[in-house]
């Protein structure tokens, strides 16, 4: 067991320290980028499946409420949380519509567009971005190893992490998530 723990740890600490090296300016466009449209008065949509689906929910709620600090809220929805309007898209059009009938309801030109998937193939992930591109909204992608589709359709920004273990991915996912809400909270309320 200690063999294995040992492995996962060095798996981790590659990855961490090719984010740190490769993705770090696409990190930082990013946060830029979601800056820039917040002064603008735009918001945050994201969404994501499973996991990410999760993921999207955690990132919304640490800028609604509070990442570190007490301060207003940031404009963020998750568009994975709404049930109601989840399974009856899924039912009455399709489930790769899941999020983007939910961005042509809410989505303007100038808001943000994060869709997460590790795969990088989430039908309803790619569809959803596609509809953003089409509306005006700046698109991110956070994926693993696969983004051929994500650079095939123009996505503005694709922070790729280097390897194809899901839970991996989900796991720098959430850091570079992390990382984000945290430098908005600090550029946005700097005391």
């Amino acid at each position: 067991m200690r063999k294995k723990l040992e492995f996962r740890v060095d798996e981790r600490v590659k990855l961490f320290s090719k984010l740190n090296n490769e993705l770090s300016n696409v990190i930082e466009l990013a946060v830029l980028e979601i800056l820039d449209s917040l002064k603008e008065n735009n918001k945050i949509l994201i969404y994501g499946n499973g996991g990410s689906a999760t993921q999207s929910s955690h990132f919304s709620a640490e800028l609604v409420n509070r990442f570190y600090k007490n301060r207003p809220p940031i404009n963020s929805i998750s568009l994975t949380t709404d049930i109601a309007n989840l399974t009856s898209i899924a039912n009455d059009i399709s489930y790769n519509s899941v999020f983007s009938r939910q961005i042509d309801m809410l989505g303007r030109k100038g808001d943000i567009s994060i869709g997460i998937t590790t795969s990088g193939t989430s039908k309803n992930v790619l569809k959803a971005l596609k509809i953003s591109k089409q509306k005006g909204l700046k698109t991110i992608a956070l994926c693993g190893d696969n983004k051929k589709h994500l650079v095939d359709m123009k996505t503005d920004i694709i922070i790729s992490v280097n390897t194809d273990d899901v839970p991996l991915i989900q796991e720098i996912h959430l850091f570079i998530l992390h990382f984000i809400a945290e430098q908005l909270e600090e550029l946005m309320f700097n005391e």
